[in-house]
């Protein structure tokens, strides 16, 4: 690893590059995020994700000339509270306490729910708050601006600008962001970011190019599960996160008209609990349908509207499932508590893209299935933010190897737009205006043979296919679902979860806003003159700002 952003280099005099980023973590597992990036003299941390922040004191300890790096960046910029972005950020602090750590005012009261586990009141205050949509300079021609990204209360995309004598170079940071409004967070406005001029985009591709339908039916397609649980006198058991998820659900509860006036129990366990509290102490910036909500009834806890919402106490739990009810606990409980001998079947709904333990079998009758209800942008939502901020570099984080090469792989991102997913470790060098020769797209096509039977068909691929970690999935029953799009056939395969529960709501292709549907997409070309894909050839999954849909006279 070349540590610290070639420093060593830089006090030589010798000729670099103005941006560079050196990925301490990228988050392919569960190792969080954690970039280190430099522009011009000045070396910015982006988020630290990081469970041991060993790697981060290692790279001083190698340094050429170490008396002249006491710190390992000159400032710590953090998108949002999640623990895969801020929960190395207390022992950050306790090795280097005069490291200057920033995020944006709701972030900074969030952190500490990251340390539940120890002494709140020992923790000092080392985040330091900053406004919104205001750029600060931090160092001499180094400046900062945040702007709100969705996700979740706080989470802010950072743009950075560096101006040498030469020229000025700008940089954003996503971190997770979202397009969508969500029950408790607006999402990014595009607006606010076009026209940047970026040279280099950091963007997450946690869903790589999957697409999901609108975030409206994701919530009706689980309200609608769970509405049938509680008809079949079935508890319901939803582990989440301590913040985010948890109380966007508790929203969903509260509000759809499944739930609302029903003679329901709601009930909030562990930290999810907390991060509850914490949100209320945040009600002045939360959005203005929130706060006005609030007005007539309390946000949260609220045992006099039905359904009840209330903290689970330990004098509670003796008749927790005896009959119906709901529980939100954390993702990381012994389900075995709530889900008792004595106590009648649970469901166990669990959030796609979060890993969360269970056992193959509990002391009650229980099923255990998943649900959407996504809390980032899918393929065509981080495609449109690329689109709309067109910059020169674009560096993909936080998701898996697999879902960023199906990224990188894209031919609408690749004809435009210099790719990069780098490994932990690897140095990304960023030239601007320089000839960049894209590297050759990661292998995505199979070919393979179809065959004609009297009752039926065959379609046989090369075995190379079952490399891909995504394969187990695909062939978990060895059952598909096939579908038309446009003059294609696409193949999908059918979990076992999915097998169990028949009749889930499952969204089609012409519910999704992309090239297939689009009525400018013609020979797989776009030709439409007021998009930014016009006379390119696209993706039957891909989308812009200027999609109209298809319509059946078309």
């Amino acid at each position: 690893m070349r540590d610290n952003l070639s420093s060593s280099r830089i006090d030589a005099g010798e000729e670099t590059t103005e941006l560079e980023c050196l990925p301490y973590s990228v988050q392919h597992n569960d190792e969080g995020v954690c970039l280190l990036v430099r522009m011009g003299p000045y070396r910015i941390l982006l988020d630290c994700g990081l469970g041991d922040i060993s790697s981060l004191v290692k790279g001083l300890k190698n340094s050429a000339r170490q008396r002249h790096l006491p710190l390992p960046a000159d400032l710590v910029l953090i998108s949002h509270a999640h623990p895969d972005h801020a929960r190395g950020l207390l022992e950050l602090h306790q090795a280097f306490p005069h490291l200057p750590i920033y995020a944006s005012e709701v972030t900074s009261k969030l952190l500490s729910l990251n340390w539940l586990n120890q002494d709140l009141k020992s923790i000092p205050q080392f985040c330091q708050a900053l406004p919104l949509r205001s750029p600060v300079e931090f160092k001499e021609g180094l400046v900062a601006e945040l702007f709100p990204a969705g996700h979740l209360p706080g989470a802010v995309a950072i743009l950075l600008t560096y101006t040498s004598q030469q020229r000025s170079y700008r940089l954003l940071y996503t971190g997770d962001f979202f397009l969508s409004n969500s029950r408790l967070v607006e999402g990014l406005r595009l607006e606010e970011l076009r026209g940047l001029d970026l040279d280099a985009l950091i963007i997450e591709g946690t869903y790589g190019t999957s697409r999901h339908p609108h975030r409206r039916n994701q919530e009706n397609q689980l309200a609608e599960r769970i509405h049938r649980a509680i008809a079949e006198r079935c508890s319901v058991l939803l582990p989440t996160p301590a913040l985010g998820l948890g109380q966007e659900l508790l929203m969903l509860l509260r509000s759809h008209h499944h739930f609302t006036g029903r003679d329901l129990d709601i009930w909030v366990d562990g930290a999810v609990a907390t991060g509850c509290d914490a949100y209320l102490e945040l009600l002045p910036h939360l959005p203005a349908s929130v706060q006005n909500f609030a007005r007539h009834q309390p946000l949260f806890w609220d045992e006099r509207v039905r359904p009840r919402v209330r903290r689970l106490q330990a004098e509670h739990r003796p008749n927790i499932g005896k009959s119906p009810c709901i529980v939100l606990t954390d993702s990381t409980s012994d389900f075995s508590q709530y889900c008792q001998a004595d106590t009648g079947p649970w469901l166990i709904l669990l959030p796609e893209k979060i890993d969360i333990k269970t056992k193959k079998q509990y002391p009650a009758p229980t099923t255990i299935e998943s649900y959407l209800l996504a809390q980032h942008s899918d393929g065509p939502g981080t495609t449109q933010l690329i689109h709309n901020l067109r910059p020169q570099h674009v560096i993909f984080v936080h998701g898996s190897p697999a879902y960023l090469a199906d990224l990188t792989g894209l031919e609408e991102l690749q004809n435009r737009y210099h790719l990069h997913s780098p490994a932990a470790g690897v140095l990304v060098e960023l030239p601007i205006g320089d000839t960049f020769l894209q590297p050759a797209a990661p292998e995505t096509n199979y070919e393979g043979e179809l065959t004609e039977l009297g009752t039926g068909i065959t379609i046989t691929l090369p075995e190379t296919i079952t490399t891909d970690p995504r394969w187990r999935q695909f062939a978990d029953t060895g059952l598909i679902e096939a579908r038309w799009q446009g003059e294609e056939i696409v193949l999908r395969g059918l979990p076992q979860r999915e097998l169990l529960n028949q009749n889930s709501d499952r969204f089609t292709w012409t519910d999704i806003e992309c090239c297939g549907t689009c009525r400018y997409q013609r020979g797989q070309r776009c030709w439409n003159p007021n998009s930014p894909l016009y006379n390119f050839k696209v993706t039957l999954e891909g989308y812009c700002p200027a999609y109209e849909a298809l319509n059946e006279d078309d």
